[in-house]
């Protein structure tokens, strides 16, 4: 629907957001592909490409239409590149914030957050910092576990129990290029735009 750099360029409020975090180099583009199955997102094998903030308008008949929003990758070697994930990151989730007071007329965004960390690497300090930034700001991340195909069956499960381990939930694992995990994925968002919508304001998928 829209890139942009700013608060001006973000999504009007009001619509139920789920938000796509992760490092440079996680595949963010190729798991929103393989999400609404259409080439929309730009893949690249250059980390740091996506230094936008990408809003996709997503229609579903389940839940009529939500965002789907591709934060820049964090992580990424370059000073200037954290810096404008940490900017745009701010502004982007300081938007879900509650009113202050009663009179204040500040409409709030549902927002959810998928965190998306590789599966051959579990334990990176950014993706723990990541987390515990969210969860500071009551975020409850869907933690995605991204290329799962990279593993065999015995590392795999080794990856997956070490992420459990780290980030104290549940982990889904997905690969945009098999399929593998796709569809409870899916499902899973589609079950948090119609909660949302029924009942808001939950802030977690």
């Amino acid at each position: 629907m829209r890139s942009g750099t700013g608060a001006g360029d973000l999504p009007d409020a009001g619509v139920p957001e789920l938000s796509m975090v992760g490092r440079s180099n996680v595949g963010k583009s190729a798991l929103i592909n393989g999400l609404v199955k259409h080439p929309v997102a730009r893949t690249s094998a250059t980390p740091g490409k996506t230094r936008l903030v990408n809003v996709y308008r997503v229609v579903t008949p389940p839940t009529g239409p939500f965002y789907l929003v591709d934060l820049p990758g964090y992580g990424y070697a370059r000073k200037e590149a954290r810096a404008e994930f940490e900017t745009m990151a701010r502004l982007y989730f300081a938007r879900a914030a509650r009113p202050r007071t009663t009179s204040e007329v500040i409409r709030e965004t549902p927002i959810g957050v998928l965190l998306a960390l590789d599966a051959r690497h579990p334990g990176m300090e950014a993706d723990l910092a990541t987390a515990r930034w969210l969860r500071d700001r009551q975020f409850e991340p869907l933690v995605v576990v991204t290329k799962i195909d990279k593993l065999s069956r015995n590392e795999r499960a080794k990856a997956l129990d070490r992420f459990e381990q780290l980030f104290g939930q549940p982990v889904l694992a997905v690969s945009a290029v098999t399929g593998e995990g796709m569809e409870d994925l899916w499902r899973q968002m589609v079950s948090w735009v119609v909660s949302t919508t029924a009942s808001r304001p939950p802030s977690r998928p």
